[in-house]
């Protein structure tokens, strides 16, 4: 049986970070703060916008005395619904080296929408150290497994504009046995 998934950051101010579902006015604060976070891509507002709300479900903001300082955007794959891609981490200066990535992938995961996800796969570009530091931490919680693979190219799917994108997948090994 699952444990359920405490929602109050431990490692932060538990006092003054709470985390919550987007909501379509998050979109402008969401954009915002991936801005702010070098090297992520910045979308559109309106994908941001549509995020907040189209994806709620499966997204997640951190507010911390009542700033956004961190965001996940992630869903359940279409034609894998074992699966959650996530898409985006965006966590602000403020809020780092507190393990605040890690909570927010639990937040999502421990959501009635992702009951079913065995996985999580997100990708990575070779030199984003933050990005394979969470998500190498994240894959030692879930029981250490995690490969990867180029899914992306550079040369093919980017035409040489950006680097190549790799796909990271972390079972989640706890569920996994439970699905079996």
């Amino acid at each position: 049986m699952s444990r359920p998934v405490d929602r109050r950051p431990t490692s932060l101010h538990s006092d003054t970070t709470r985390l919550r579902k987007p909501k379509k006015g998050d979109g402008a604060a969401v954009w915002n703060l991936i801005s702010e976070c070098k090297p992520l891509d910045e979308n559109s507002m309106y994908c941001n916008l549509l995020q907040c709300d189209h994806f709620a479900d499966t997204c997640v903001l951190a507010e911390m005395s009542g700033q956004i300082v961190g965001w996940v955007s992630a869903y359940v794959m279409p034609n894998e619904p074992d699966t959650l891609f996530v898409w985006q981490v965006a966590v602000s200066e403020a809020a780092r080296g507190h393990g605040l990535g890690g909570l927010l992938l639990k937040d999502i995961l421990g959501r009635k929408d992702c009951r079913g996800v065995t996985r999580v796969q997100t990708t990575i570009t070779a030199d984003n150290d933050a990005s394979w530091s969470l998500f190498r931490k994240f894959s030692e919680g879930q029981g250490g497994g995690l490969s990867y693979a180029p899914y992306y190219t550079e040369d093919l799917h980017f035409q040489e504009t950006q680097s190549t994108e790799y796909m990271v997948t972390i079972p989640l090994a706890e569920r996994a046995a439970l699905a079996a």
